[in-house]
């Protein structure tokens, strides 16, 4: 679909903000601007997004302290192993 060149006043530290997640997410601001008018036309609220990503970054710290309890386990799994293998006498 063409796009239609649209002048859209912002404030200085929305400008900021929108340009610091443009260059993290490796994005432009028009890209950003267009999928946040998409979702204010679907009727997702600011105040219903607020909870889901609360949630979305527990989630993610919860799944950071699983991994890291994960490879600590894997570790001491290794050193079981090798353990083991040392006391049959395997070379």
């Amino acid at each position: 679909m063409p796009l239609v060149l649209t002048q859209v006043y912002l404030e200085a530290n929305q400008k900021k903000a929108l340009s610091a997640r443009a260059k993290k997410t490796g994005r432009n601001a028009s890209d950003l601007v267009r999928e946040a008018v998409d979702a204010l036309l679907l009727g997702v609220s600011t105040a219903e997004l607020k909870p889901l990503d609360d949630a979305t970054r527990r989630a993610e710290a919860d799944i950071k302290a699983m991994v890291k309890t994960l490879d600590a386990t894997a570790r001491e799994h290794r050193g079981f192993m090798a353990e083991i293998a040392r006391l049959r006498g395997a070379p």
